[in-house]
C-alpha cells in the first residue's frame, strides 16, 4: 500500500453546492431561495427567537431568579491538593497556586477548604479559609494568613 493509493470511502466526499451560478448548475435562477418572501431577499432572515409575529417564547415565560452583580468567584483548593504539590515550609499564595496548576488565572480570589489531611507545615496565604482548613493548617504547624 502506498500513500498515493489512499482514497476517501465512497460517498464520503460530496461536491460543494455552488449556488447562483446559472441554470447549468442545477441551482440557477432563484439560487435555492424560492420565490419572493423574506428569506429570498438579500440580508433577509428572521432574528433568533422570531416566531412570525407570535409573542416569542422568551417573552412569554416569566423572568426567574436573581443574578447578583457583586458576586465574588472563588477558586477552591483543598488541603489534600496542597499536600501533594508543596514541600514543607513552602509559602502558598495565589501566585504559587497558579504556577502549580491548582488555580487558573481567571479566578480572582482563592478559598482553602479542609478536605484531606495535611502533614506538612505550610505558610498559606489566601482570601478565605474554612474553619476546618484553618484548624488543620495550624495543627500541622503552619500558618493561615488572610489576604
Amino acid at each position: 500500500m502506498n500513500l498515493s493509493d489512499l482514497r476517501p470511502a465512497p460517498g464520503a466526499v460530496k461536491k460543494r453546492k455552488r449556488v447562483g451560478r446559472g441554470p447549468g448548475s442545477g441551482h440557477g435562477k432563484t439560487a435555492t431561495r424560492g420565490h419572493k418572501g423574506r428569506k429570498a431577499r438579500s440580508g433577509g432572515s428572521s432574528p433568533p427567537g422570531y416566531e412570525g409575529g407570535q409573542m416569542p417564547l422568551q417573552r412569554r415565560l416569566p423572568k426567574r431568579g436573581f443574578r447578583n452583580p457583586s458576586r465574588r468567584n472563588f477558586a477552591v483548593v483543598n488541603l489534600e491538593q496542597l499536600e501533594k504539590k508543596f514541600d514543607a515550609g513552602a509559602t502558598v499564595d495565589p501566585a504559587a497556586l497558579f504556577e502549580s496548576g491548582l488555580v487558573s488565572r481567571r479566578a480572582a480570589e482563592v478559598k482553602i477548604l479542609g478536605d484531606g489531611e495535611l502533614s506538612k507545615a505550610l505558610n498559606v496565604k489566601a482570601h478565605r479559609f474554612s474553619q476546618t482548613a484553618r484548624d488543620r493548617i495550624a495543627a500541622a504547624g503552619g500558618t493561615a494568613e488572610d489576604l
